[in-house]
């Protein structure tokens, strides 16, 4: 185990002739530490991946330096940095069996024959690769999807590192496979204690998997936090927007103080009030200096809910129910923007076309600026 420190990292690509060079990673710092387990995840092109393979030494920096344990490893070749990646390919030699898969690294840096023979065993086991069928004896063809990610995972266990990285290992399984194996790399992680940097677009697999993590956007770092903390507290509007499946409803208006307090009004495109909802003293911290200025309202779709017609409550003309089982999602359009309800009613279809009414939980909102984009707090 070893701890893992970025200090302004960054990746600049040339352009053609020089010109217009491509930023993909700006100024990254981080502290990874010993036996964290730490995702890196954000869209395609956000510079997730550019940034662990800088780490892994298979991508050379512009500028800025990486620490693995005491060392600086800027200049260290990836076969000495200590460290093993799992890729989302596999990635294993086709003609050797399970066992030679595993063996073969150590087998290259001179280990003993019994030392392998000990560490492929103790990983296989780990790894359910012996029971009820023993698949060391087997070729990756014989395997399915999850069984070779989880010899992958094995060839990199044996090596002991100090640090593991993982390359989107998921996304080349199905649906039930990858919820298999996120079970199984966190129980790996809490098994062996080793420090783990895994790279994603899943923000699922983020959730569901991270001790940290790190949202990325445009090469810079958008908000590094707990899981929880990403989800209930968000940095800013990318943040709040990317994090939470279905993402967070967003509306534009206005702040407005009444003799009672303050209320949010919503506008549509052409400046005209839709809807009013009052605030409750819990959700006005820090607002008071944007009266009558425009702001953004975010609101998760699990804290609106179907309503009759209460204080507060807006019209959505319906275009989508998608009943899920456990819950239903409620697709539609405001006078002004478009939002989502997660409810546990059972909605049924005959909803689509019709206009419901929805209110929100005036003391789970959150508010953003409108330019920049950050939290109001």
């Amino acid at each position: 185990m070893a701890k893992v420190i970025l200090e302004n990292l960054s990746k600049i690509y040339p352009g053609e002739r020089g010109r217009n060079p491509k930023v993909a990673v700006d100024r990254v710092s981080l502290e990874i530490a010993s036996g964290e387990f730490v995702v890196l995840v954000g869209p395609s092109g956000c510079g997730k991946t550019t940034t662990l393979r800088m780490i892994a030494g298979l991508e050379d920096i512009s500028s800025g330096t990486i620490h693995i344990g005491d060392r600086c490893v800027n200049d260290t070749p990836p076969k000495d940095r200590d460290i093993a990646m799992v890729f989302q390919n596999y990635a294993l030699y086709p003609h050797m069996t399970v066992e030679r898969n595993m063996a073969f690294g150590l087998e290259l840096r001179g280990f003993p024959k019994e030392e392998i023979r000990k560490r492929v065993q103790a990983a296989a086991k780990t790894l359910g690769l012996l029971e009820p069928d023993n698949l060391l004896v087997r070729k990756p063809k014989a395997l399915s999807g999850g069984q070779r990610q989880r010899v992958a995972l094995g060839r990199a266990m044996v090596r002991e590192p100090k640090a593991f990285l993982f390359d989107e290992p998921l996304s080349n399984l199905d649906a039930k496979m990858r919820v298999e194996m996120r079970a199984e790399i966190s129980r790996l992680h809490r098994t062996l204690g080793s420090t783990m940097i895994y790279v994603t677009h899943d923000q699922t697999e983020a959730m569901t998997m991270a001790d940290r993590i790190v949202v990325m956007s445009s090469g810079k770092v958008q908000q590094n936090d707990t899981p929880m903390n990403l989800y209930h507290r968000p940095a800013n509007r990318f943040v709040a927007g990317f994090m939470g499946s279905p993402p967070m409803n967003f509306f534009q208006g206005r702040l407005r103080r009444t003799h009672s307090g303050l209320e949010f009004a919503e506008e549509t495109p052409e400046g005209r009030t839709s809807w009013v909802l009052p605030l409750t003293s819990g959700s006005t911290s820090g607002l008071a200096s944007r009266m009558d200025k425009p702001v953004v309202l975010g609101i998760r779709p699990e804290h609106i809910s179907p309503d009759a017609g209460g204080t507060g409550s807006f019209e959505v003309e319906v275009d989508l129910v998608e009943p899920m089982g456990a819950e239903t999602l409620v697709y539609g359009r405001t006078a002004g923007h478009k939002c989502i309800c997660r409810t546990f009613r059972s909605e049924g279809k005959e909803l689509e076309g019709r206009k419901m009414r929805f209110l929100p939980d005036a003391s789970r909102l959150h508010f953003f600026d409108v330019e920049s984009g950050q939290a109001i707090s």
